[in-house]
């Protein structure tokens, strides 16, 4: 990834980083998170509900590993667990997704959403 990309995206709108997320992992066909010697990160909104965070590139999780991610590692997950394990499991759970945080803002939205983004996306490979 070069340079120029990676910036531009860190400070694009919500609408322009989901887009890329999405075109992203269905290219590339992984999605990246972070973990610690505890596992998965999770993270919280301003109403305390759990999120789950995810990124469409390694950069882009390693940029956001401060602070109380510090000591975290970037995780890559194959798209096909992520659309048939990940994304159900976190449903059933009742934890959110919370999409390419940029160490300010990330995009939230339904899992259900999320999933429909996806398969739209697939079906055009």
């Amino acid at each position: 990834m070069n340079i120029k990309e990676f910036e531009a995206m860190i400070r694009a709108s919500h609408e322009k980083r989901n887009e890329y997320f999405i075109k992203r992992i269905v290219d590339f066909e992984e999605v990246w998170s972070l973990t610690d010697k505890n596992g998965w990160v999770l993270t919280e909104d301003d109403s305390n509900k759990k999120l789950a965070p995810f990124w469409p590139a390694k950069e882009y999780a390693i940029y956001c590993a401060k602070n109380e991610w510090a000591d975290c590692a970037a995780e890559k997950i194959l798209l096909e667990n992520f659309v048939n394990d990940w994304l159900p499991g976190l449903s059933r759970d009742n934890i959110a997704v919370s999409i390419f945080f940029n160490n300010f803002d990330s995009i939230t939205l339904p899992i259900s959403e999320l999933m429909e983004d996806i398969n739209s996306e697939l079906e055009d490979y």
